[in-house]
């Protein structure tokens, strides 16, 4: 099923699945349009400060649905702008709106709320929510829900494939705006936030805005007429260009036999955690160096440069400016954890002197850290990956989205996604499309230890959007793992400053 097909599907399951909200269509009112007087009240205490603030939830955001659930959107507005008062430098009609999406391994994700649903990784405190650190800066909070990859229909048709979700971030983009000025809200200072495949979503909204591709599966569900474009994104770890990525990991981890991941099952309703260890054969490291090459061809036909018009590129053996480039973010937040006291000498891939970061071995980076995913890291061979599943259809469950699996692929006669809707997904192709309306101010975080993707994902996304004459905010968090919403007085304190410098 090619993206034309899929599309006549969506718009089927659409006209029969609409339920309640279409017929509200049909007789002449408008669904989209929330009742104000139906919200409750929510006291947040944040810094030792208590706010109240009004909670609008489960608000539809396309009025012919097929999952209702996640096709919706949780808003909460400090009460103070409801009395004519202000938190900090803003007020009911300045204050910039707070997008976060709750997606995660491109699953299904309601709309989030002001309390974290899951509990921290052992060992790690609890991080306090984004939405409730955002509302005590005054910003509103727009937590939108989004399709995801494992939902299935009663009839057996499958609602969550690409484009699904960002098709549902797009939708919850167009209802605030065909909501402004019914509510607190400036909403031309949209910033956008997500972690994993949520921060590949936020950085794909901010790639795509207003972009024809989307149009057909938005009108099909009902959503509004209106700008889907964001003004700012926030992307922790985004686990994007998906149809290069199994190429950047090979890149990055070029000549390593061994993976250890943990595997992640429920026993007894508790969450199991396993380390698996395997190898490369000697087959696979073929493929490997296969990856590598292609890699190396991808970076040389995108033609970007760093901030001060070095180009970033590549030698055949997998050396030069853009390993370079990564090695000098790297050393940057090195240099960041020496200044703070870190003792960073056991680690042997930095070269030190004197309380200074001098050099960085990247190969001796890549052993340290370790390879965490078997080959290929994302479109599987055997199908068996979660971006797989995301790229199946309405009638497939999952399929190859590279040609390099496609060819290799070890199920017989299993399909390919077409060109359309693996664009669809990717951030770094709708940044090369001049049709799309591109996010004035991207920030972009990824861990130094972060091995769920490589290096050059962020490094790159973040050279495309500045390509596209976007300010970038693009950093290498010392020892952080694959995380987000780790440093919030941070993110807020530059959301601030991009809405204050735009005024």
């Amino acid at each position: 099923m090619n993206r034309r097909q899929f599309t006549q599907a969506l718009l089927a399951m659409a006209a029969t699945g609409a339920g309640g909200a279409s017929r509200a269509a049909d007789a002449g009112a408008d669904p989209l349009r929330p009742d104000l007087s139906r919200y409750t009240t929510q006291d947040i205490t944040v810094g030792g400060q208590t706010l109240r603030v009004r909670a609008f939830e489960g608000l539809p955001t396309v009025a012919r649905p097929l999952e209702p659930a996640y096709q919706a959107i949780n808003l909460y507005v400090p009460e103070a702008y409801f009395e004519g008062g202000h938190i900090g430098a803003f007020e009911a009609r300045t204050a910039p709106i707070f997008l976060p999406n709750a997606v995660g391994g491109y699953m299904p994700a309601k709309p989030g709320t002001l309390v974290n649903r899951m509990p921290p990784p052992p060992g790690q405190a609890a991080l306090p929510n984004a939405s409730a650190v955002a509302l005590s800066r005054g910003f509103v909070v727009a937590a939108p829900g989004a399709r995801g990859r494992t939902l299935q229909a009663v009839d057996g048709r499958w609602t969550g494939k690409a484009p699904a979700a960002i098709v549902d971030l797009k939708a919850a983009v167009r209802w605030l705006r065909h909501n402004a000025g019914r509510l607190p809200g400036n909403v031309d200072r949209i910033v956008s936030n997500g972690t994993s495949a949520g921060g590949a979503l936020s950085a794909l909204l901010g790639a795509s805005g207003n972009h024809p591709d989307y149009e057909a599966e938005l009108r099909a569900l009902g959503a509004v007429t209106a700008r889907d474009d964001v003004f700012a994104i926030s992307a922790y770890c985004p686990i994007t260009n998906l149809a290069h990525a199994d190429e950047a990991y090979e890149w990055q981890f070029q000549g390593l036999r061994e993976y250890r991941n943990v595997a992640i099952s429920m026993l007894d309703f508790r969450v199991q955690r396993k380390e698996v260890v395997g190898q490369l054969d000697d087959a696979q490291r073929a493929l490997s160096a296969e990856l590598r090459d292609g890699f190396v061809s991808y970076v040389n036909r995108l033609g970007l440069s760093t901030e001060d018009g070095r180009g970033l590129t590549l030698r055949p053996d997998g050396s030069g400016p853009l390993r370079d480039h990564i090695a000098a973010l790297l050393q940057a937040s090195a240099q960041q954890a020496l200044d703070a006291g870190q003792d960073l000498s056991g680690t042997g891939w930095l070269q030190l002197h004197e309380g200074r970061v001098q050099a960085v071995d990247f190969s001796g980076y890549a052993r340290g850290v370790g390879r965490m995913k078997a080959l290929p890291a994302f479109d599987g061979l055997a199908l068996e990956t979660g971006e797989n599943q995301l790229f199946g259809d309405s009638r497939i469950d999952k399929r190859h989205f590279t040609p390099f699996s496609a060819r290799h692929s070890q199920v017989p006669g299993a399909a390919q996604a077409d060109a359309a809707t693996v664009k669809a997904m990717d951030g770094m192709q709708q940044l090369a499309d001049a049709r799309s309306t591109v996010a004035r101010h991207w920030r972009i975080r990824h861990g130094s230890v972060d091995r769920d993707t490589s290096l050059a994902v962020p490094a790159l996304l973040a050279a495309a959007a500045r390509r596209r004459g976007a300010t970038v905010d693009l950093a290498l968090p010392w020892g952080r793992p694959h995380s987000g919403d780790y440093d919030l007085e941070a993110l807020f304190d530059w959301a601030e400053s991009m809405v204050r410098g735009s005024t």
